[in-house]
């Protein structure tokens, strides 16, 4: 049982990270333009992850269930142990350079690495196809995406006033974050409690799969309040460095990203990255101005970033489970 709530405690550190890490996704674009204060917006998000991440059941059935097969003991535990502090660590070190990073990927990397490092078995088609295919998809779709839904906004609103637009669009930049919030809780909220329920089925406090309440009210309220800290590092790279947002082109980036976050977690249950999905959401929106409107620099940094996460994490997993070993 102690070993239980080691774990448990660790899945709800994973959870606060993730939410200041990845509070900048709802938020970055609506603060960057002045269209929200930052308290409100923390408010804001911080809310929507609430209530979205009880709509988020099959990506935290794919991520209990699809990842890694686990068997009931104690090895279990430690594994699932070790894939959070893989998860936790490469969290705070992209956070501490302000890279978006994903906080997704850093725990399905830190279930693979500690998995393979404790002999156990990882199911390699789940993980190709619900985490490394979405990983490749969800960027082009959200670019794509965002990029058209920003052509439809400058034909529509070609002859109206530039000032009356801004002003229209940065009301309507309230919806598209609370939008982007609620998707962020369907998705970050969902894989902690995945995570959880998985480390109840093989410590054997639970037979199936079933997410109980006081995990979604748990997880709910970790991820709110790390989300209320904020991530300003990030939501520098985000809202600024990637390029200049105006309130047409946030809103366009939000509602691209949060419409492609509801078809990844209510239709298909994929764990996508809502850093991935609103990071290249706002390039495409960037590039419809002109190529040179985004700082390409640092979204290579960011793109290393995305590539280095699952590793990266693995890594830190299996050299956790090692020292794990020896010690105990």
């Amino acid at each position: 049982m102690v070993a239980l709530v080691l774990v448990i405690t660790l899945a709800m550190a994973f959870t606060f990270t993730n939410g200041f890490h990845d509070s900048a996704n709802a938020i970055a674009t609506s603060v960057s333009t002045r269209a929200l204060t930052l308290r409100t917006a923390l408010v804001m998000a911080a809310v929507g992850n609430l209530l979205g991440s009880f709509f988020g059941a099959k990506v935290a059935s794919t991520v209990g269930e699809g990842i890694i097969a686990l068997d009931v003991g104690s090895d279990a535990l430690l594994v699932v142990g070790c894939a959070l502090v893989g998860a936790i660590v490469w969290n705070l070190i992209t956070w501490w350079y302000g890279l978006p990073s994903s906080s997704s990927h850093a725990l399905v990397g830190g279930m693979v690495g500690a998995a393979l490092a404790g002999g156990m078995t990882v199911l390699w088609g789940g993980v190709a196809t619900k985490v490394i295919l979405p990983m490749i998809v969800s960027p082009a779709v959200g670019f794509v995406l965002g990029s058209a839904a920003m052509v439809a906004i400058l034909w529509m609103f070609r002859r109206s006033s530039p000032s009356a637009t801004s002003r229209g669009f940065r009301r309507a930049q309230t919806c598209s974050a609370a939008a982007m919030a609620f998707g962020h809780g369907m998705q970050d909220a969902a894989k902690t409690m995945g995570i959880v329920v998985l480390a109840l089925v093989v410590s054997g406090n639970q037979a199936d799969y079933t997410i109980p309440l006081w995990c979604y009210f748990l997880t709910a309220t970790v991820l709110a309040v790390g989300t209320a800290t904020g991530g300003m590092r990030i939501m520098r790279t985000l809202g600024r460095k990637i390029i200049e947002l105006d309130p047409p082109q946030g809103f366009a980036a939000e509602a691209t990203a949060s419409t492609v976050l509801y078809v990844a977690s209510i239709g298909l249950g994929a764990p996508v990255s809502t850093t991935h999905v609103i990071s290249s959401a706002i390039m495409g929106v960037g590039a419809t101005k002109r190529t040179t409107a985004v700082r390409w620099g640092t979204a290579g940094n960011m793109f290393a970033a995305w590539v280095t996460t699952l590793p990266a994490a693995a890594a830190v997993a299996a050299l956790t489970y090692v020292v794990a070993g020896v010690i105990l």
